[in-house]
């Protein structure tokens, strides 16, 4: 089993371990039960993940003698909303959960960022667990607390930050998973070694049989809790996203576009995958990123069989103008976190979120 602990700075929130290789759902039951104390639990999932893993760790905790249910809603990016949320509160409040309940998260990046968000908010706060089933989950959303739910402008404009007080991941559960879903997630393997590890890209530009990873559980293991540990630093540096940690969203500025364009009938690591490439030209144009990183990452995403283009009828206007709805906006201005090189971000005259010109985005999309 690989630890990692995210150690937040003191008056800022709380540290935490990471377990990578804890399997579902009895020793899921366990760890939660020694770390996270409580008088009820409620696990919230989707109405695919649950039948699958979730209502058995409720049975796991039931069989402790813990009082314990399983909520549901329906899975896909169209119901991580407010609507969703406010279902979700309204009946942890009518079952009679308090302040002294904890949430268990089990499921996806949506799950973890509706559970997580309601956890922030119920109670003015309860405590939550995640319990990523996803690649995309495990190596990325599950781990710093940002939750959240999108609005018809666009994604994750409303949330909170609300750190969990554990990730406890069974990467056993990926073998659910449809290919896409977990060549999805390998869009954000990718984006940690273009920020913070050069030798991470390296490796899987060498191996592309990382492409079929679930293979090799040990392997798997070893990556998540690498991008976790690289997480888990950038998220003790900067919890709230002041500047640093605006590094994670290399690509996101772009994908949100994307996303919100197409009414998110795109899958995120995909949307991810056709932002870094033109985030990469744009950091070519604008910080001086050496001329073949675009190349570099557009081949080793379509060697994995992610996205590099603009799917048919997503016209770059429309990304442009989604994107400069996007949270990244400082003082009306488009914002990109930027590589400087492989491994390596740059810094601009406000920080790590680089003022971008909204002709520059249209032209390297184009």
């Amino acid at each position: 089993m690989h630890r990692v602990e995210v150690a937040i700075p003191p008056g800022t929130g709380h540290s935490y371990e990471i377990l990578v290789g804890v399997e579902l759902p009895h020793a899921v039951a366990g760890e939660i039960l020694e770390s996270a104390p409580a008088s009820r639990w409620a696990v919230i999932s989707d109405r695919t993940v649950g039948p699958l893993y979730a209502d058995a760790l409720v049975e796991a905790l039931r069989v402790r003698g813990e009082t314990a249910e399983c909520l549901t809603f329906p899975a896909g990016e169209e119901t991580k909303n407010r609507d969703t949320v406010a279902n979700l509160q309204d009946r942890l409040v009518g079952l009679g959960h308090g302040r002294d309940s904890c949430i268990i998260a089990v499921g996806g990046g949506v799950v973890g960022d509706v559970a997580g968000f309601v956890a922030a908010t119920l109670f003015r706060g309860v405590p939550h667990v995640q319990v990523p089933t996803t690649l995309l989950a495990m190596v990325d959303s599950s781990v710093g607390g940002k939750t959240g739910v999108d609005t018809p402008s666009g994604k994750n404009l409303v949330g909170a930050f609300h750190q969990p007080l554990r990730v406890l991941i069974d990467v056993m559960t990926l073998g659910s998973l449809p290919a896409a879903e977990l060549t999805s997630g390998l869009a954000e393997v990718i984006k940690y070694g273009v920020i913070l590890d050069a030798d991470l890209f390296q490796s899987m530009t060498e191996n592309p049989a990382d492409g079929n990873i679930a293979e090799s559980k040990a392997g798997l293991e070893g990556v998540i809790a690498r991008c976790c540990t690289l997480k888990a630093g950038v998220t003790a540096a900067d919890e709230r996203e002041a500047d640093y940690r605006q590094i994670l969203n290399f690509g996101h500025t772009v994908a949100h576009g994307i996303e919100t364009t197409l009414g998110y009938r795109i899958r995120h690591g995909e949307a991810v995958a056709i932002g870094m490439v033109a985030e990469a030209r744009l950091a070519h144009r604008l910080v001086g990123a050496p001329a073949d990183l675009p190349e570099q990452l557009a081949a080793l995403c379509e060697r994995l069989g992610l996205p590099t283009r603009l799917p048919e009828g997503c016209r770059p206007e429309d990304v442009v103008a989604e994107a400069a709805k996007d949270k990244k906006v400082r003082a009306g201005q488009l914002r990109c976190a930027l590589p400087a090189d492989l491994g390596k971000m740059a810094q601009g005259p406000d920080g790590y979120g680089i003022a971008v010109d909204p002709a520059d985005l249209l032209a390297v999309l184009r």
